[in-house]
């Protein structure tokens, strides 16, 4: 065809009609369709092969000359070089049922030439789907305060699959049957539809079912009898308890009871305080199970429904009592097990509310992170230890805060170590400390949230990146009584030392540190349970440090009533050591100054931000004695100070 005018394909372009019944009157839609069918050109007008025909031009429409018209669409040609006697369908949609239409096609190229139309076809738009009955349907009279259902047959009358809905406007409503999917010819859908008349009137409106771009319409009425319904249903609670207040120890509650109006109870709903909702199954005898419970008291409101909304409830407050404790035991590794290099602990715990956390130890202080998920396991690095005996423990909480802790599990460390020829291989305790000169301040950073957030985190980037095997010591503060735990980017493994409270002005502390850390850029994180304010976190970097030798902390001065003077308490050291002292205004009495203590040199000292003043020390202790971490402040407020001694 290029370069060439198209030849009209009249002569060799057939177009079939598929009819199929007629929708009568008293229904009308759009819902009508056409199967239009010809037989493709295969020459140009010069008597050439065909061999760019593009798509076909479908015109139609009332008009006896519908081509060209402007009601038409373009429909793809599925090869370029159409073969003798090959034929197209093309389904027409969303015609008016019952209408003649007429139908021509003309043929377009890759140039966009288009022949002249092809003879005209004529049939009547059969159904795409159907709807019965089509008259109009009557509901009848309603008592007010009551409801009438009628049913309507929606089928597939065109093949393919017929998918839509149904919708009509109140007082009438669509109980059932919508969105519907019909696949096939003569398959069905029953639409159900409810009259729940409101005033005492006769109403009529339009229900609408649409599907595949075209629509059914029929028409329903409905009249109203008597007064309205203003008398609210009763509804009463009867399992487990008919009291007002229950208590279980299970987190999953069923309820029942009854309920009764002068019309008809349509629904029974539940709602419970702590979350969720649902409806009841049943009316005027209801039941509503698998109702979860939270820890503490949940109020169980039932609210019973009749035809006109009016409304009747009754409550129940069900409290989960929960004081049994978890069951857990390790199970990797086992007793009397020797181990090396890095195994994987493994404990199974259960609970009957539910596990909220599994803590390792080792030696009786905390390993590592606590696990919160299943399965409870966790990398250990045998080698961050002294070879010889240690014990393993596992501590599950629920959170109810019930606690268990397992059986004892003892194994024996037995790393590799390398030894020097005729050298006298090292003992397998602890190793000696490094000398004072070895150990050494490297960095610090601190943040304290802003007033107001609350959050279950609190986070800070250390201003250079860390070294490998260096130590970290930690000081943090909230305000709340909760556990904490500390981790960093790095994956390095931390260990909780001590954790405060005070209960005057409802504010904790605590200490955590990490040894032998991977190094670079570091994040270190501190996660509580739940959200709190006044949150607050100071860090150190200490290199040559190897191990805790002592700790202590202390909340002095609450609330408000001693001296200037707050200390750690005395820490007895082993030897050497560098020696980490933090401190934190208590009672939000800052702006202030907090001096550090003879011979400590001050690192740390913040502004007063969100009730929050921070000031940290440090300073290394050339021989084993006591020491303590001291500061002096110009207010005489509370503070909780808190020391860590480090070889």
């Amino acid at each position: 065809m290029p370069g060439k005018s198209s030849q009209s394909v009249a002569a060799c372009l057939g177009l079939g009609l598929l009819i199929c019944g007629v929708l009568l009157a008293t229904s009308s839609g759009t819902a009508g369709i056409l199967d239009a069918t010809w037989t493709a050109p295969t020459t140009n007008t010069d008597g050439s092969p065909l061999t760019d025909l593009a798509s076909y031009r479908l015109y139609y429409g009332p008009s006896s000359s519908p081509c060209p018209g402007s009601s038409s669409v373009m429909v793809a040609s599925p090869t370029s070089s159409p073969g003798p006697n090959q034929t197209t369908t093309f389904r027409l949609t969303g015609l008016t049922t019952g209408s003649l239409y007429n139908v021509a096609v003309s043929a377009v190229d890759a140039l966009g030439n288009q022949s002249s139309c092809s003879n005209i076809a004529s049939a009547v738009a059969r159904a795409d789907f159907a709807v019965s009955p089509t008259g109009t349907v009557n509901f009848g009279s309603v008592p007010l305060g009551s409801f009438a259902d009628q049913t309507f047959t929606v089928s597939n009358t065109g093949g393919g699959t017929a998918s839509g809905s149904a919708s009509v406007p109140a007082p009438y409503s669509i109980v059932s049957g919508s969105p519907f999917t019909l696949s096939g010819v003569g398959t069905t859908q029953v639409v159900k539809v409810r009259f729940t008349p409101t005033t005492t009137s006769t109403v009529s409106a339009n229900i609408t079912f649409t599907a595949n771009g075209g629509t059914v319409s029929a028409v329903v009425t409905g009249s109203a009898t008597g007064n309205a319904d203003t008398s609210p249903p009763t509804v009463t609670i009867t399992s487990p308890t008919a009291n007002a207040t229950y208590t279980t120890g299970s987190r999953s509650l069923t309820l029942g009871g009854t309920a009764s109006d002068n019309v008809g109870v349509t629904r029974v709903t539940w709602a419970n305080s702590r979350g969720g909702s649902g409806t009841a199954t049943g009316t005027t005898s209801w039941m509503a199970s698998g109702i979860a419970l939270q820890a503490g008291t949940n109020v169980l409101t039932v609210t019973a429904w009749d035809a006109a909304s009016n409304t009747k409830t009754a409550s129940l407050a069900v409290t989960l009592s929960d004081t049994t404790p978890p069951s857990v035991s390790i199970t990797a590794p086992t007793s009397s097990a020797t181990v090396s290099g890095t195994i994987t602990l493994t404990a199974t715990a259960t609970d009957n509310v539910g596990v909220a956390g599994v803590q390792f130890k080792l030696d009786g202080a905390n390993l590592g992170t606590e696990v919160t998920t299943a399965p409870y396991t966790l990398p250990w690095t045998t080698t961050t230890v002294s070879n010889g005996t240690h014990t393993l423990t596992a501590a599950a909480r629920d959170a109810a805060g019930n606690l268990a802790t397992s059986a004892v599990i003892n194994v024996s460390v037995a790393n590799n170590v390398s030894v020097a020829n005729n050298a006298t291989p090292p003992p397998t305790s602890a190793p000696p400390p490094p000398s004072s000169n070895g150990l050494t301040f490297v960095q610090r950073a601190s943040k304290i949230s802003s007033p107001g957030a609350m959050a279950t985190t609190i986070r800070i980037t250390l201003p250079s990146p860390t070294q490998q095997g260096n130590l970290l010591a930690v000081f943090v503060t909230w305000g709340d009584q909760t556990q904490f735990r500390c981790s960093n980017s790095r994956g390095d493994v931390f260990t909780i030392v001590d954790s405060i409270y005070d209960s005057a002005n409802n504010q904790s502390a605590g200490t955590c540190y990490a040894k032998a850390i991977a190094g670079g850029t570091t994040t270190v994180t501190v996660t509580f349970p739940g959200a709190v304010q006044y949150r607050a976190i100071l860090v150190h970097e200490v290199a040559g440090a190897r191990a805790l030798d002592a700790h202590s902390i202390r909340v002095q001065n609450s609330p408000d009533t001693s001296a200037n003077a707050v200390s750690s308490g005395i820490m007895a050291t082993t030897g050497p050591a560098y020696v980490f002292g933090a401190t934190m205004d208590d009672s939000g009495a800052c702006p202030m100054t907090q001096t550090p203590g003879a011979g400590f040199a001050g690192r740390v000292a913040t502004a007063c931000t969100n009730l929050i003043q921070m000031r940290s020390e440090d300073r290394v202790q050339a021989a084993a004695g006591s020491v303590a971490a001291t500061f002096t402040q110009n207010l005489s407020n509370s503070a909780i100070t808190a020391g860590m001694a480090f070889r």
